[in-house]
């Protein structure tokens, strides 16, 4: 299975990248060392990962945003939750990359109507971070 995901390339990236984002537990990274193993360019394989992976956070960001209505938050405790996470919570979006925390991070953030164009640059950013310091990390270990 891991050579037929691998055969795909840079589709094979992003659609493990969006994956791995989502609540199915896969991970991405291990694409992607084998591909730069395999010799694919890294800037497009970080910019494919980080951007799968991106669009999957989002889709749990919209999954809190639609589905705020049916999970029957009071007001109050919306409002209080709201105040504590744009005071100290935003920034944990920059590790929406990892595993067990990430999803629930972009799902509360869509709960919480936080700010979509805030959410993006986060999340995208962390993500494009993680990929680059794997990617660095596995090119560094090649050379060697």
């Amino acid at each position: 299975m891991h050579e037929f995901i691998a055969s795909y390339g840079y589709y094979g990236m992003f659609f493990m990248g969006f994956v791995a984002a989502t609540i199915i537990p896969l991970g991405s990274e291990w694409l992607l060392i084998v591909l730069l193993v395999k010799g694919l360019d890294p800037y497009i394989l970080v910019f494919t990962a980080a951007t799968g992976n991106y669009l999957g956070g989002a889709t749990n960001y919209l999954i809190g945003y639609s589905g705020a209505k049916f999970l029957k938050i009071k007001e109050q405790n919306r409002a209080k939750a709201e105040t504590i996470y744009n005071k100290y919570g935003a920034y944990s979006l920059l590790f929406s990359w990892l595993p067990v925390i990430g999803d629930p991070l972009c799902v509360v953030s869509g709960i919480l109507k936080y700010s979509f164009v805030k959410f993006t640059f986060l999340v995208f950013t962390g993500k494009a971070a993680r990929y680059s310091l794997l990617t660095y990390f596995t090119l560094s270990a090649v050379a060697q």
